[in-house]
């Protein structure tokens, strides 16, 4: 019996072999573009309850709808949270994609994404117009950066006023009333603009007439890098795709507006786009459309890892 041996450079052309091998079935089990998908912003933490919390106020905060924070956390909106309790967080979102700098207001996510310096700097959760008050879609400039500003009731506003029985404001000066709060971005999209609020727990919800609402502490952190002239997009995009370099992530929200989205079919036309769809659990996704929490969940098939 004779003993196999091979020269080193044989040995050397073998390994390289099986090196090209070996990437090509990873290549294989990869997407072949992801360029067309957001990245995951958010995270998952546990949340400690302070006295005063309420669904609302925590879902406000970290961009949860309050139904589905309660419903995570096997609870319900009719038993409030004490103080004490453990809350389970998971506030993952499927940045809009970005384009170049600029601010992006998603309708249906509530959410608004800062690119600044070619990258994501801050994402906060807004609240938008109501249903019956759109806020409108479209491109926009910012015109106008203001500090303690009056607020010049528009004149829609003025007549629902008048319709309600209540007193006809045509302004309001600075203070603890405004409900513009300490700052105003104004955008050319008419009266609309992005502001702070003396209203809080309105955050995250489709509560205003047309305009941008943030905390206190997030319109205080974004006037800092925003100046008159700088672009933006307001956009309607109830259903998101994302990927993470290991998962495929589809977030769904709701078609408030009414927009006649299907939301099944806009789930599987962007897993296509994208080039994820091979890489996704059927079941998961159309899990996560007929629930349309408005987070981002991984709907990656184990069995394609």
């Amino acid at each position: 019996m004779h003993a196999v041996t091979s020269s080193p450079g044989k040995v050397v052309l073998l390994h390289a072999l099986l090196i090209a091998i070996g990437a090509i079935a990873l290549c294989a089990s990869r997407p072949s573009s992801t360029a067309d998908a957001g990245t995951i912003v958010g995270d998952r933490w546990v949340h400690l309850v302070s006295a005063g919390e309420t669904w609302g106020t925590i879902g406000a905060r970290v961009g949860v709808a309050p139904a589905v924070l309660a419903a995570r956390n096997q609870r319900t909106l009719r038993v409030p949270p004490r103080s004490g309790d453990l809350l389970a967080i998971d506030n993952r979102h499927v940045a809009a994609r970005y384009e170049r700098d600029e601010l992006v207001i998603n309708v249906p996510q509530r959410m608004l994404f800062h690119y600044w310096g070619s990258a994501l700097r801050a994402q906060y959760p807004v609240a938008v117009g109501r249903p019956d008050w759109p806020t409108p879609f479209g491109g926009f400039t910012v015109v106008a950066v203001e500090t303690d500003p009056t607020w010049d009731v528009p004149l829609s506003i003025q007549e629902e006023m008048r319709r309600a029985g209540k007193p006809v404001l045509k302004k309001v000066p600075p203070g603890r009333t405004n409900p513009l709060g300490q700052y105003w971005i104004g955008l050319s999209l008419g009266s609309v603009g992005v502001h702070g609020t003396i209203a809080p727990s309105s955050i995250y919800e489709f509560a205003t007439h047309g305009c941008i609402r943030l905390h206190r502490e997030d319109i205080a952190d974004l006037v800092g890098y925003v100046g008159v002239g700088d672009p933006g997009r307001v956009i309607y995009e109830p259903v998101l795709v994302g990927y993470d370099g290991a998962d495929v992530f589809l977030e769904v929200h709701k078609d408030s507006y009414h927009q006649g989205i299907s939301l099944r079919a806009r789930a599987w036309q962007l897993l296509e786009e994208t080039g994820l769809r091979a890489l996704a659990d059927p079941e998961l996704v159309e899990r996560v459309v007929r629930d349309a929490e408005g987070v981002a969940i991984a709907v990656s098939d184990a069995r394609e890892r």
